[in-house]
Formats: C-alpha cells, structure tokens, sequence
C-alpha cells in the first residue's frame, strides 16, 4: 500500500509540473480541460493563500483578480478601433474604383462633397471629385469617358482583390476564409498553431480591406470575429494567467468572439448571445460578464471613431415611426419563405462548388479563380448602378426612409404639391424612376445569387 501511495504521488506531481517549451500542447492536438482548471485552481489557491504574508502579496492578488476585466477593455479598444480602420479604408476603396477626390486623395465621394456649395440634389456630383474620365480624358460624358471608367473599375477590382490572394498565399495562409469554424474549433480545445498569431492579424485586417473593395460578393462581418479574437490572443500573452494556461485563455477568445460581432452588427448583446450559443464549448458566469463588457468597450469605441459619419456603430439602420397594417405581414411571410429557399439552395450548390474546387484541378490556381471571379463580378457590377456600390451601401439605399428632396430612384414618386389634407404626406403614384430601380435590383438579385456561389471559398 504503502508503494500505491508513492506512486500516486509521483504521478500528481508530474501531472501538476508544468512541460517544459513556449506551449504545453504540441499544434494539432485537444488540450485536457480538468488538468488546465486544476493548475489554474492551484494557483489562485497560492495566490490567496500569500496574499496575508505582505502588503505586495496583497496588491499581487489584487491585480490578478482585475487582469480579466482589464485584458477586456484592451481587446474592445483594439477591435473597436481596428473595425473603424476596416469601414473607413473599405469605404475609400470601394470609391477609389470610380474616381479620385481633388482636395485630397485620402477622402472618399462623400466627405469629398462635404464642402462643395452645389445644390442638395447634385450633391454627389461636387467639383472636388473627378471620375477618372474626367481626370485622364478632361470630360465625363460620352461613350469613351464610359468606356474609360469602365475599364478602371475593373482594373482596379483585379488589383485589390491580387493583392489580397496573393498576401494570404504568401504570408499567412491562415487568413483565408471568414474564420469562424476555425474559431469554433479551437474554443472547444484544439489546438492550431498560427491562427491567431500577429501575422495573421495583420495579414487579415489589409486583406480584408481589399476583398471587400475590389466588389466580391462577400462581407466584413464573418472576419471580424476572427480579428479580434487575434486581438485577444495576442493580448493574453501581457498576462500570465492567461499565456500558460489554454483553458482560460479560450474564455478570453469567447470574449473576444463577442467583441468582433458587437462590432460587425453594432450589435453588444447579439455578439454575447452569439458567442454563448454558437461557438462557445466552456462559458462559465463571469465569462458572460466581461463578454459583455468587451463588447460594450469595443462598441462604444467603434461609435467614438465614427466610421460612418452617422454617430451610428453600422452604416444601415431602422427608423420607422408610422403604426404598421396586418395586411403588411404578407410580404413578411413571403420574405422569410424566399430567405429560407434561397438559403438552402446557396448551401447546397456552395458545398457541391467547393466540393468541385476540392476534388479538381481548380484547387491547385487559386490565384487564378479569384482573378477569374473579380473579374466576372466586376463586369457584371459596373453597369448597375446597386452592384457597383458595395454591399453596405446597398442596403443603406435600401433602409432610407424617402424625403421628398431625396435624389434616390427608390424615392422617384411623383408630387402633388396641390394636395389639400395638410401635413399628411399624400399617397403619391410612382415615378419611372421607381421602376427602374426595381428592375435594376431584380438584376442585381440574380446576380449577387449566382455569383456569391462562387465566391465564398475562395482563398481571400
């Protein structure tokens, strides 16, 4: 018996011992969640247990107790503040495609035309900024000045969207994809290294940029859960407690999960909801707590950047004042029937797709399918005018409410200035405009249907 004992021992010892190297689990492997929890047990037992011994073991204890929440307010500063780079750089970009701002190149279309003195209705059309037809040829009208914007547009898309595969094929392999059943899987204890490391996040954060700018029919929502969970990784390594133990720095990734939602959607709540139910394996208490307060932090950073210009955390929101009709739940439910249609139907025919890409040669170039798909997306984008401007954009179009100086197709109605029922805004018949809107939406529908198929995969 007396042997058992030993041997017990010997084994709690070397089970208790840390390994020696940078991490405790080699890449590709699960770690042990009760042997992290018990070290980490362990030490804030120490911890505590010091802490009556001197006043520097006291402030020691203390500080350890408040690393969490302070590790929580750097990563929302962080991915706050780089999802403000993100929307300002992409928001430049995508204008770049179409032209250039003479009061300086580092505006985009809108804040170009901040200043102009032209009328509320040509206020897109501002003398600052020159279409580059007007730069190159002197003029912006004709055939030849369509031609010309025509071929910069592409050009400009194939640049972006080269620059972006070729960075992640050559620095960071990681990078590729939205990220998120990755994160999903090292949550729940596996372990990749790289993933989350700095390289990644730079790599990330300038390609991510350039996807979205060059017109592929994809988001900045998806990755930005990836980047700040980067951000959390690599600020778990200023904190001991959380740079040698894995399970809970993967409380820190669930944080920081949550963060890179609240920024995406300019949602706080929703990021936590999301980092609960969907990628979550261990979410104890307090871990709920500082989810929430990682995503406030990081939402009222992005808010204090103002990326928009609107004081708002996304460039599309809802304001509707006026009482609603039963009968409105009609389109409702038909909107919901197409949404669930057209989201089986787009699963399927990616995994076939992707299966496609996996199994033949198109596997081996993938430098060359998302030259092929830019530059598909790009001639088909240009000559309408919803899906040449990016996705946010669009619906932004689509969200705002029609003023009756509104200069939008969407708000062509026509207007009986005659009307006699007082400060009732009349039921007004609509515009050609209006129909052409429609018809150019339909277009746009079919399009951006097919060709995010294609898209989402991709090596970008």
């Amino acid at each position: 018996n007396g042997g058992g004992m030993n041997g017990t021992s010997t084994m709690m010892d070397f089970l208790e011992e840390p390994l020696p190297g940078v991490g405790t689990y080699e890449d590709f492997n699960t770690i042990d969640w009760v042997r992290e929890k018990s070290r980490d047990r362990d030490r804030h037992r120490e911890i505590t247990s010091k802490s009556k011994e001197s006043t520097w073991a006291l402030i020691h204890s203390v500080s350890d107790a408040f690393s969490g929440w302070l590790l929580m307010l750097l990563i929302g500063l962080l991915a706050g503040s780089l999802a403000g780079l993100i929307d300002i750089s992409a928001h430049w970009m995508t204008d770049l495609k179409e032209g250039v701002c003479l009061a300086g190149f580092w505006f985009n279309h809108e804040h170009c035309c901040w200043k102009s003195n032209t009328t509320f209705t040509d206020r897109d059309k501002c003398p600052e900024w020159k279409s580059w037809s007007q730069l190159i040829l002197g003029y912006g009208e004709g055939a030849f000045a369509y031609i010309l914007n025509y071929f910069m547009y592409v050009i400009w898309a194939l640049l972006f969207s080269l620059l972006a595969v070729l960075l992640v094929k050559g620095f960071a392999p990681y990078a590729c994809g939205s990220g998120i059943p990755e994160i999903k899987t090292i949550l729940s204890g596996f372990i990749i290294r790289g993933y989350l490391g700095k390289w990644t996040l730079i790599i990330k954060t300038i390609t991510l940029v350039l996807a979205v700018s060059s017109g592929l029919s994809l988001g900045k929502e998806g990755p930005l859960v990836h980047v700040a969970c980067c951000c959390g990784n690599i600020l778990c390594h200023l904190f001991t407690k959380y740079r040698k133990n894995e399970a809970k720095r993967r409380e820190v990734l669930s944080a920081a999960a949550a963060a890179g939602v609240s920024v995406a959607f300019g949602a706080p709540i929703g990021g936590v909801l999301f980092s609960l139910e969907e990628v979550s394996y261990y979410f104890p208490l307090k871990t709920l707590w500082r989810s929430f307060f990682a995503a406030l932090v990081a939402a009222f950073t992005l808010r204090s950047i103002n990326p928009f210009g609107n004081s708002r955390l996304v460039l599309f929101y809802v304001e509707f004042h006026m009482p609603w009709h039963l009968l409105e739940l009609v389109p409702f439910i038909l909107l919901g029937i197409f949404g669930g249609l057209w989201g089986a139907f787009f699963i399927r025919s990616n995994i076939a797709w992707c299966r496609r890409r996996k199994t033949t040669k198109l596997g081996k170039y993938p430098v060359l399918e998302v030259f092929v798909v830019t530059a598909i997306t790009a001639v088909l984008a240009f000559p309408n005018e919803y899906t040449r401007m990016s996705t946010s954009e669009l619906i932004s179009e689509l969200f705002n409410d029609c003023g009756i100086l509104d200069s939008s197709k969407l708000c062509e109605y026509v207007n009986d200035f005659n009307s006699t029922k007082g400060d009732d805004l009349p039921d007004r018949a609509a515009g050609p405009g209006v129909y052409t809107a429609m018809w150019q939406l339909a277009l746009a529908l079919v399009m951006k249907v097919f060709i995010t198929i294609f898209t989402f995969g991709m090596k970008v």
